[in-house]
């Protein structure tokens, strides 16, 4: 079938509009129709190819839609579902069976190579193949093919037009504190960084009942929401010592839990250096590969501790629902986060990603 979709031609381009030809879903994929796809800061950081993806391609990963037909040995979803797309994992690997497909052993094959395992890919063009698959999706188009592992059967009477970032972001922040983390009631977290996945953060250590909650942000607007959402203490970053603040509101301890969302190193050492002992840094942000950072030893040693964390350690098919019910208690508002654009001004919906005039930008079809 011919497809309209958002092809990056080359590093850093924009967005370029295209009619492709998109193949039939073959054993195990599922061709579902677009309704909604969040922008997301990994298609912008692969645009730039910070990670190798290859080009041209079509990216977003945060996609949401009706299911439209299945290929040979699909059972979990039939034409006529809502679905949301999600990150691709094999299911089989010893991460997979232990309930971990975030750490899938073939992770980046299923999500950034740009094609199935076979190296095939199911977008195509007069003058040659487009590589898809992107996150087992390459949802920035009308109609994509996903697989049977990365979609998950969504409640039909929640709209679509919101769903698509909880298959990344929201549900990477939400994720970081509620199965990451796990902070108790009446602890305390810090979140640096309050775009769409920190807020999703703030809005989860809410919910957990965490007695203090600070928010870390040069943008006194993303700090006013994240006071909205509930964050018990604002912290503007550029304006005095950080790490000194923090401590002050601690009693001098430092907080229990942090959650860097920059990938800014300095940024990193200040989430570190803000916990108390036995605390726990919970890495987010996805920088450039090869980006270092420097951390206190000894600081370190006292029983703290730091993890990374890719997709809130979610499965998804379990946990996005469960965001969903939040969402429909009033317990977790995401949509407070989203600002809807037709996907012909996708680079409107990413320029105003990037320069922060909106939180989280979703492209509807």
């Amino acid at each position: 079938m011919i497809i309209s979709a958002a092809v990056t031609e080359t590093k850093g381009a924009q967005f370029s509009i295209s009619a492709l030809r998109l193949d039939d879903p073959r054993a195990g994929e599922i061709l579902v129709r677009m309704v909604s796809s969040g922008v997301c800061h990994t298609d912008l950081i692969v645009r730039d190819q910070w990670y190798p993806v290859p080009l041209p391609a079509v990216l977003g990963h945060e996609g949401a839609g009706v299911v439209e037909a299945v290929g040979e040995g699909v059972a979990y979803v039939e034409p006529g579902d809502h679905v949301v797309l999600t990150f691709n994992s094999c299911g089989d690997c010893r991460t997979c069976a232990l309930g971990r497909p975030a750490y899938c052993d073939q992770f980046f094959a299923h999500n950034f190579a740009g094609s199935r395992l076979d190296g095939s890919t199911p977008l195509h063009r007069e003058s040659g193949d487009v590589h898809g698959m992107f996150f087992g999706q390459s949802s920035f188009a009308t109609y994509a093919i996903a697989t049977e592992a990365n979609v998950v059967k969504v409640d039909p009477d929640v709209p679509l037009e919101i769903l698509g970032p909880l298959g990344c972001g929201i549900q990477t922040g939400a994720g970081a504190v509620l199965n990451s983390l796990q902070p108790p009631a009446g602890s305390s977290i810090a979140i640096f960084g309050v775009g769409p996945v920190g807020l999703s953060a703030v809005m989860a250590g809410v919910a957990v009942g965490c007695s203090t909650v600070i928010a870390v942000d040069l943008s006194s607007g993303r700090l006013d929401l994240a006071k909205e959402l509930g964050a018990t203490n604002l912290i503007d970053g550029s304006a005095g010592d950080t790490v000194a603040t923090i401590q002050a509101l601690t009693g001098g301890l430092g907080v229990d839990y942090s959650i860097e969302t920059t990938a800014v190193p300095a940024v990193f050492r200040q989430a570190v250096d803000a916990l108390n002992q036995g605390g726990t840094c919970g890495l987010i942000g996805a920088a450039a590969i090869g980006t270092e950072t420097l951390i206190d030893m000894s600081h370190l040693l006292f029983g703290r501790s730091v993890r990374g964390i890719v997709e809130g350690d979610s499965v998804p098919r379990t946990f996005i629902p469960h965001l969903i019910e939040l969402y429909k208690q009033g317990s977790f508002p995401f949509d407070k986060l989203i600002k809807t654009y037709p996907f012909a001004e996708i680079n409107a919906a990413v320029e105003d990603s990037e320069k922060g005039a909106t939180l989280k930008a979703v492209l509807t079809f």
